[in-house]
C-alpha cells in the first residue's frame, strides 16, 4: 500500500491526492530522470525530475514508469495513481514548468529481495528521456516562487551515493567531543521551538474539545492578526546569535492527513494561527520550516517529542499507558488519561498505537528528509524525549537501532540520545550515583560508564535535560535551615512551606556524575532542555503561584545561573526552552503578553525579546 505525503516548497511546490490528469498530445520538450538517492538494501529513497528544455511553458504532465521487482510504499510532491506501472501527476500550483525550471517529486519503496531498481520515465511530457543512478549521475532544481504560508522555501534533488544532495551537510563529532559540518568546528547556539508535536484544548473548548492540534507557534493567533512571521522571527533569533533550532515533533506530524493538523478551527479545522501564516497540514508547516532554516542558515534538530500529539511530553516511552505523572495535578484540564500510545483493555481510552516498529520507520523518514527536501542543515535526531519509563538496559538497546535504523537512510546526520531518569513507572529504582541528587526527566546518563551505547563517538550526541524549579522542584533545593524539608519535593514541598535554596555547591555534584563526567570523556554534549520563568512563582500557572506563594521570586533565576555557569566552564552546549513564549512552566526568549492572573485574552501573543534570558546565553556562548 502507497502511503501519499504531501509537501509545499517554493522552489519546487508539489502535493499528493489519489487522481490523475490527461495529457495533451502533442510531446513537449522536457527530459525526465529517474534518480536513486538512498539504498539500504531492503529500501531505498529516489526521485523523478522532469526539467523544461523547451523555449515555451508546459502547462500539465504526467509521466510513467515501472519495476521488474521494486514496490513504492509512500510517495510525497505529486499526484498519484496505479500499482506498477506507476503514474504520477501534478497539482493545480505546480501544473506549469517554465523554461529552464525542474520539477521534482519523490518516493520510498521496497527491493523485495532484489536492488534499487533504475527504470525509464516516460510520458508525453518526456521529449527527452533519460535515467540515472545513485552513483553515475545527479540531477537538481531551483526556482522562485510564493507560499501562501508564513515561510518560504526552495528545493533541490540530486543522486549521489551520500544521503545529502549536494555533498554537504556532513555532521560528525571530532575527537575533543565538538560538533563539526564538512570539517570545520560548529558551534551550537540553540532553542527550541514547539508547537508541532501537538497542543492540547480543554474538553469543554467550543472548538476542537479536547484535541491536540499541530501547528508551529509564531505570536499571530486569528483573534490578534499581529503581522508576525516565521521569517521575522528567524531574522530576530538569528541577529541575536541563534543558529540552531531544536524542533519538537509528534508522530502524527510526520501524516499530512491527520485532521489534528489541518484547517482553520473557525471552519471546521483545527489551526488557531492567523491565515497569513497558517500552513496547509502539519508535515507542511515541518518540511518548509526546515527549508527555510536552511535559507537562514539555521541547523536543525528533529526531535520525536511524543508517542502521540495527545499525549504529549508526559509519555516516557515508545507504548505508553495511562495513569500519567500528571493525573492529579491541580488547575489542569489536559491529564491525557483518555489517550494511550500502548494497547489497553480499556474501551474508554483511545490508542494511538505506537511501538519500536513504528518509531523505527519513523526515524528513517526524517532521516530521509535532507535528501527529500536538497537541504543540508538536518543535523541531528533527538531519537526520543525524556525516556525516564526505561531502564538503561532497555533504552540503551532501543538507542542503538535507532542508529541503525537512521545510518540506513542517512549517514550524514548525528543521532542524540537523551537519558533516562532515576525509576521508572513501576517503581524499578535506577542507578544515578548519590542520593543527596535526584535527576530531571532524562537528566540520568550515569549508567553509561559501565554499559556504554554501541553508537561509534563521531556520530552520538548525548543530550541529557535539567531543570529548576520553574519546573520541578527537586529535593536537593531545600534550605538546609528547614530539616522537616529534608528529602520533600514537589507539591509536598510546596504545601509544607519549605523554602528553597540554590547552591552550586550540592548542584555540581549531581550535574557530574548524571552527565558531566562524559563531557569529560571527550563526547559531545547538548543540553536539550534548559530554562524556566526568572520570577517564579510570578507568570506560573496559578497552582505554582497558590503553592510556592511564600518564596521570594528569582530562585529560578539563580539556579538557571549555575547551570549557565557550569554548561560554560564544562563546554557542553545547550538548546534554551523556548524560543516562544507559550510554555507555561517556563515562559520563552520572547515576552508574552498573556498573563494567567491579569491578561488570560492575550494568549499567544508575544511582547519582544526577554532580555534576561538572552544574557545568560550570552554567557553560556562566551560572548559576554
Amino acid at each position: 500500500m502507497i502511503t501519499t505525503k504531501k509537501r509545499c516548497g517554493s522552489a519546487v511546490m508539489l502535493g499528493l491526492a489519489i487522481a490523475a490528469i490527461s495529457q495533451g498530445a502533442t510531446a513537449q520538450s522536457a527530459s525526465c530522470s529517474y534518480t536513486v538517492s538512498n539504498d539500504w538494501g531492503s529500501g531505498f529513497t529516489g526521485a523523478i525530475n522532469i526539467t523544461n528544455n523547451g523555449n515555451a511553458p508546459i502547462n500539465g504532465w504526467e509521466v510513467n514508469w515501472q519495476y521488474d521487482n521494486n514496490a513504492l510504499t509512500n510517495t510525497w510532491n505529486a499526484n498519484m495513481s496505479g500499482s506498477n506501472p506507476y503514474s504520477a501527476s501534478n497539482l493545480s500550483w505546480n501544473s506549469t514548468i517554465q523554461p529552464g525550471q525542474t520539477v521534482t517529486f519523490g518516493f520510498q519503496g521496497n527491493t523485495n529481495g532484489g536492488s534499487a531498481e533504475t527504470p525509464v520515465v516516460t510520458g508525453d511530457v518526456c521529449g527527452e528521456v533519460s535515467s540515472s543512478s545513485s552513483s553515475s549521475s545527479s540531477s537538481s532544481s531551483s526556482s522562485e516562487s510564493s507560499s501562501s504560508s508564513s515561510s518560504s522555501s526552495s528545493s533541490s534533488s540530486s543522486s549521489s551515493s551520500s544521503s545529502t544532495p549536494s555533498g554537504d551537510g556532513t555532521f560528525r563529532v571530532d575527537e575533543t567531543g565538538n560538533i563539526t559540518k564538512n570539517g570545520d568546528v560548529f558551534p551550537v547556539k540553540c532553542s527550541a521551538w514547539f508547537g508541532l508535536e501537538g497542543q492540547h484544548e480543554p474538553p469543554d473548548a467550543e472548538n476542537n474539545p479536547d484535541g491536540a492540534p499541530m501547528e508551529l507557534y509564531v505570536g499571530n493567533m486569528w483573534w490578534v492578526d499581529s503581522g508576525r512571521d516565521i521569517q521575522q522571527t528567524m531574522d530576530e533569533i538569528t541577529a541575536q546569535g541563534i543558529n540552531t533550532i531544536r524542533l519538537p515533533i509528534a508522530p502524527q506530524t510526520l501524516d499530512p492527513t491527520d485532521p489534528q493538523g489541518i484547517g482553520d478551527i473557525r471552519q471546521g479545522g483545527v489551526l488557531k494561527n492567523a491565515a497569513s501564516v497558517r500552513q496547509d497540514n502539519a508535515r507542511q508547516a515541518l518540511e518548509d520550516f526546515i527549508v527555510q532554516a536552511d535559507q537562514n542558515d539555521i541547523e536543525v534538530i528533529i526531535d520525536i517529542h511524543s508517542c502521540s500529539n495527545y499525549v504529549g511530553w508526559r509519555a516516557g516511552r515508545l507504548d505508553s499507558t495511562p495513569p500519567y505523572a500528571d493525573r492529579d495535578r491541580e488547575n489542569y484540564e489536559f491529564t491525557r488519561e483518555g489517550y494511550s500510545c500502548g494497547v489497553v483493555d480499556d474501551n474508554g481510552v483511545v490508542v494511538h498505537e505506537y511501538n519500536e516498529q513504528l518509531w523505527l520507520d519513523d526515524l528513517r523518514d526524517i532521516a530521509g528528509l535532507s535528501a527529500q527536501l536538497g537541504v543540508d542543515n538536518i543535523m541531528a535526531i533527538d531519537i526520543f524525549n525524556e525516556p525516564w519509563d526505561y531502564t538503561w538496559d532497555e533504552w540503551s538497546t532501543l538507542a542503538e537501532n535507532a542508529y541503525s535504523a537512521i545510518n540506513e537512510v542517512n549517514q550524514d546526520v548525528l543521532v542524540m540520545v537523551e537519558g533516562i531518569s532515576s525509576s521508572t513507572k513501576d517503581g524499578t529504582e535506577v542507578p544515578h550515583g548519590s542520593e543527596e541528587t535526584n535527576p530531571n526527566w532524562g537528566e540520568n546518563l550515569y549508567p553509561f560508564q559501565n554499559d556504554p551505547l554501541n553508537i561509534p563517538k563521531e556520530r552520538l550526541i548525548l543530550s541529557p535535560h535539567t531543570y529548576g524549579p520553574s519546573v520541578f522542584v527537586q529535593k536537593q533545593f531545600m534550605d538546609p535551615a528547614q530539616p522537616e524539608c529534608e528529602g520533600m519535593e514537589g507539591d509536598e514541598a510546596g504545601d509544607a512551606d519549605c523554602n528553597i535554596v540554590i547552591d552550586p555547591a550540592r548542584l555540581e555534584p549531581g550535574w557530574d556524575e548524571h552527565f558531566g563526567y562524559l563531557r569529560e570523556q571527550g563526547y559531545a554534549m547538548i543540553v536539550g532542555e534548559f530554562g524556566g520563568h526568572l520570577d517564579w512563582p510570578e507568570g506560573a500557572p496559578i497552582r505554582d503561584q497558590n503553592r510556592w506563594g511564600h518564596i521570594q521570586p528569582g530562585v529560578d533565576e539563580q539556579w538557571q545561573g549555575a547551570v549557565v555557569d557550569y554548561m560554560a566552564e564544562n563546554n557542553i552546549q545547550a538548546c534554551y526552552w523556548s524560543t516562544n513564549p507559550e510554555s507555561g512552566d517556563t515562559g520563552g526568549l520572547y515576552n508574552h503578553v498573556y498573563d494567567p492572573v491579569s491578561n488570560t485574552a492575550a494568549w499567544g501573543t508575544w511582547d519582544g525579546f526577554n532580555q534576561r534570558k538572552w544574557n545568560l546565553l550570552d554567557e553560556l556562548w562566551g560572548d559576554n
